[in-house]
């Protein structure tokens, strides 16, 4: 992530990356107290609900979630959730970023 986060913006923000990264998985997601998965889940949850706009990063968090063992259905399941706060049409547009996640997967992508 921190390479694909410096390529895209390093000539206009050096440092960004390593700060974006740092921050994010060295501090946040390495707390105590929340398995990983759980934290995965609950990214997965606010980005479904704060729509479109940030489907590269729910993509991002849905592989990774899936990485630290969250299911598909689990996934599914959180993003139908969502439907009741941040709609059904970000609810929608989040399941077609999971579908596209997970035929990725299977090499389908």
């Amino acid at each position: 992530m921190e390479d694909a986060l410096n390529a895209r913006y390093g000539h206009l923000l050096p440092g960004m990356a390593e700060g974006v990264v740092d921050f994010a998985y060295g501090r946040q997601y390495a707390r105590p107290g929340l398995p990983l998965r759980d934290r995965y889940l609950a990214t997965i949850a606010a980005l479904t609900a704060l729509g479109g706009q940030t489907r590269p990063q729910l993509m991002v968090n849905i592989a990774g979630g899936r990485k630290a063992g969250l299911s598909q259905e689990e996934i599914a399941e959180v993003i139908w959730q969502m439907a009741l706060y941040g709609g059904f049409p970000s609810a929608i547009n989040a399941l077609n970023a999971a579908l596209e996640v997970f035929e990725s997967e299977n090499g389908d992508a």
